[in-house]
């Protein structure tokens, strides 16, 4: 049987009503799809340094909830990720999202998340697949 896949605003990272959620906006410049979180200490790895995880679930949230806010119900199939500097705890994050290529069948996109003083953190590359 297959799922079907709806938004109830329970989301983690963007629902409303989820109260453990992050409730985080997203906006649009230019073709880039960003959003802004500032991690606390309940989002940290190793001392003071945000978890990877938590780096990838945004990164992969920017680039998914892109294609759906646009009415493009696509999911994400593939999530490569690159951690490339740690990301601090208690400072402002961007993350970045762009469609790289858009196919029928597979969108291909890209994100990246920002230091406060523009410093790539760290990168994904995905592929996103149309569901029903």
């Amino acid at each position: 049987m297959g799922q079907t896949f709806f938004d109830d605003d329970w989301c983690f990272c963007c629902g409303r009503k989820n109260e453990r959620g992050l409730k985080l906006d997203f906006w649009f410049e230019g073709e880039e799809y960003v959003t802004k979180f500032v991690p606390g200490k309940e989002f940290q790895g190793f001392a003071d340094i945000v978890h990877g995880g938590i780096l990838a679930l945004l990164l992969d949230e920017v680039m998914a909830r892109s294609l759906w806010v646009r009415g493009r119900r696509y999911v994400t199939a593939e999530l490569t990720v690159r951690l490339h500097r740690p990301a601090p705890v208690g400072q402002e994050l961007t993350f970045r999202a762009r469609v790289v290529r858009d196919r029928p069948r597979v969108v291909h996109m890209e994100a990246r998340c920002l230091g406060p003083e523009g410093t790539v953190l760290a990168s994904a590359s995905g592929k996103l697949l149309p569901v029903p």
